[in-house]
């Protein structure tokens, strides 16, 4: 439980890298989920994370580690752990003991993207990740990544979706936005917005549909001028602090316009994410707002929220809705 928040960190699926800096042989030091984790490629190339310390000593995995022939091995002693999280060799030992392992996490790789569940009640996922066409389509680019860290929970940062007025105080959009809820269905909400951009052409109407699979992984089909496509993974560090990461591609339609406007896009919804971060940094949660008729689905968004979280945070965030 954070002290800023009423809430810990909460169940899903979420990003801990991508697909394409994860190479075999390679291993990376992770802090997710306010653990430390090393994430590496087994023999058969499937990504693996599991918990940093070794559980002889206490070494940590990724600190001089290496991985050898799909294994982590440990940089004090030389144990060699597997996918699955055992020790598999000593390479001066007989027996392995029988609780020589480290945790290992539940993986899904897909969409360019590596996923962990996390469920702080250590339940077995409840529910999978789409396969999303766009990426790896000839007709959509290639994905372009960009990511921040920042000092807030991923609760705080989703309420965004359905927050329609700060489109126009704190972004600038060129018209009022209104947000609507289409549709929530268990762990996935999905909600639509009108919108308008100011352009050298002038003002293009459009709209935007945000599909949420949880607090770990949203995305959002930018319709207007060219329609741009955002993958937006955001992973808990601790219960206070998130990494956000987007990850863009726009469908193309003629080599100039695709580069440039589609280029010109994604700079533009980056800055919006960095105007609000100032404001999630230093704001407080507060579990009974004083909403107003123009607020957006705010209260709707609060009560699908609470299901992400164990019992006993779910009853503190209950006290939001």
């Amino acid at each position: 439980m954070s002290s800023r928040f009423p809430f810990g960190i909460p169940t899903g699926w979420f990003t801990v890298a991508y697909s394409a800096d994860l190479v075999p042989g390679e291993l990376k030091t992770l802090r997710y989920f306010d653990a430390d984790l090393v994430l590496f490629r087994d023999a058969d190339g499937k990504a693996v994370l599991l918990d940093a310390f070794c559980p002889h000593l206490g070494a940590h995995l990724g600190h001089g580690g290496k991985v050898e022939e799909g294994r982590v091995v440990c940089p004090f002693h030389s144990w060699e752990f597997d996918g699955t999280g055992r020790c598999v060799r000593i390479p001066y030992g007989d027996k392995i003991p029988p609780k020589a392992a480290v945790r290992s996490w539940t993986v899904d790789e897909k969409n360019g993207h590596v996923y962990a569940w996390h469920d702080a009640a250590g339940r077995p996922p409840l529910w999978e990740l789409p396969t999303l066409p766009e990426v790896g389509d000839p007709d959509w680019t290639e994905l372009r990544t960009a990511t921040w860290t920042i000092g807030t929970c991923n609760q705080e940062m989703a309420e965004n979706q359905v927050d329609a007025a700060h489109f126009f105080y704190v972004h600038g959009a060129a018209k009022m936005p209104s947000t609507t809820v289409v549709s929530r269905d268990g762990h996935h909400l999905v909600t639509r917005s009108t919108t308008a951009m100011t352009t050298p052409a002038g003002v293009v109407d459009g709209h935007i549909e945000v599909n949420a699979w949880g607090f770990g992984f949203s995305t959002t089909r930018f319709m207007g001028l060219v329609e741009t496509y955002l993958l937006a993974s955001a992973t808990p560090i601790d219960a206070e602090t998130t990494q956000m990461s987007f990850a863009f591609t726009v469908r193309r339609i003629g080599k100039g316009i695709t580069g440039g406007v589609g280029k010109a896009f994604m700079a533009e919804i980056s800055r919006q994410l960095e105007q609000d971060i100032p404001i999630w940094e230093n704001k407080v949660y507060l579990d009974r707002p004083l909403l107003c008729d123009g607020d957006g689905p705010i209260g709707v968004f609060r009560q699908w929220a609470r299901q992400f979280y164990p019992p006993q945070d779910a009853d503190a965030a209950r006290q939001s809705a």
